[in-house]
């Protein structure tokens, strides 16, 4: 994921990249990127919800304060 956004800017075919439920899922998403560590799957039935439940309760990388 990290390789295929760096390379749309690389190559100018895309001015931005946007990860939207990867950085929800990932608080410290480039954190993970950069050491290619293993990104954290969304759980889609707590997207759109009135609780912090899938906002703020995903676990980060070892030592990483999100």
């Amino acid at each position: 994921m990290a390789e295929s956004g760096a390379s749309l800017l690389t190559s100018a075919r895309a001015d931005a990249v946007v990860y939207g439920q990867r950085l929800l899922a990932n608080p410290d998403l480039q954190e993970r990127f950069r050491r290619g560590a293993a990104l954290n799957e969304p759980d889609d039935s707590t997207i759109y919800t009135p609780e912090p439940y899938g906002y703020i309760d995903y676990p980060a990388l070892d030592g990483i304060q999100a």
